[in-house]
């Protein structure tokens, strides 16, 4: 009699989906952190509340750049994974269980106490409207992908869950760097609770998304493309308090703009290949 063996654990894809988790995880101790430190600073205490502050934004700044970071691991461990030619369902499940930490619940915990947690009654409805909008979705993604391997490959329908982190976090990072002080969001915060929700909706929506997943480390690229590609790393590298933001909503608004575009504009831009690696997934 055999003895039944568990899940294959392929080590480089996995280990950059547990460093998402890593990240999704960090973020989320520091927005608490944060909070800590703001409600240790009594009113009427003058210069310890102003020095809270800024205690509280360095711990908002630092989960930012979990967040934006565990999008970067999100990218990588799907990429490693087809370039060996090792998916998985083990692999699909575990990103997505990373998933929601990372772009479920350290977004919805940062906007609450960014500016939800004012409205107590109704703030923490919008912030579990998103996380339970992000984990649908994710479970959406899944079945889709088991059904349909090579659709989700190249697009996906609806808003990615990563990509409205992204929106989220670079979004609030860049109305902390335009504050003077940055301490606080002024007036800006406004913005992010019908954001969230908008991105909750989006990320039902029947809008469709390319996945870019057909690039990979064998993809090549004209000499203009790449010096395009290298100058806006660079701009990113450059004005990382805003440029980040540009290139989220940029993403975000192409979905609306796709349908519209012709077959050959989307695959300029898209960079659809016909005969694909035979590395890669079907």
């Amino acid at each position: 009699m055999s003895e039944s063996t568990g899940p294959k654990i392929y080590l480089l894809p996995n280990l950059m989906t547990a460093g998402n988790l890593f990240c999704g995880f960090a973020a989320t101790l520091k927005i608490l952190e944060g909070a800590l430190i703001q409600a240790s600073a009594l009113p009427g205490m003058g210069e310890a509340i102003t020095a809270a502050d800024k205690a509280a934004a360095d711990k908002f700044h630092f989960a930012i750049w979990c967040i934006l970071a565990s999008c970067i691991f999100d990218a990588l461990d799907g990429r490693l994974a087809r370039l060996g030619g090792h998916e998985s369902p083990f692999g699909r499940e575990f990103d997505s269980l990373a998933d929601i930490v990372s772009f479920g619940v350290a977004p919805a915990l940062m906007v609450y106490r960014i500016v939800l947690h004012e409205f107590p009654n109704v703030g923490w409805l919008i912030a579990s409207v998103y996380l339970i909008c992000g984990a649908l979705r994710l479970a959406r993604f899944n079945c889709l992908a088991s059904e349909d391997s090579a659709s989700a490959n190249k697009e996906f329908r609806g808003f990615p869950i990563p990509a409205a982190a992204g929106v989220i976090a670079s979004i609030t990072l860049f109305l902390l760097w335009i504050d003077e002080r940055g301490r606080e969001i002024g007036q800006g915060k406004w913005v992010l609770p019908p954001l969230m929700l908008f991105l909750a909706w989006m990320m039902f929506s029947g809008f469709k998304y390319p996945s870019f997943k057909a690039i990979n480390w064998r993809t090549t690229r004209s000499l203009p493309k790449f010096i395009v590609i290298a100058f806006v790393l660079a701009v990113t590298v450059a004005y990382y308090q805003w440029m980040p933001a540009v290139i989220f909503i940029s993403y975000l608004l192409y979905g609306f703009l796709r349908p519209f575009l012709s077959r050959k504009m989307k695959e300029e831009i898209e960079e659809e290949v016909e005969d694909e690696d035979p590395l890669e997934s079907p």
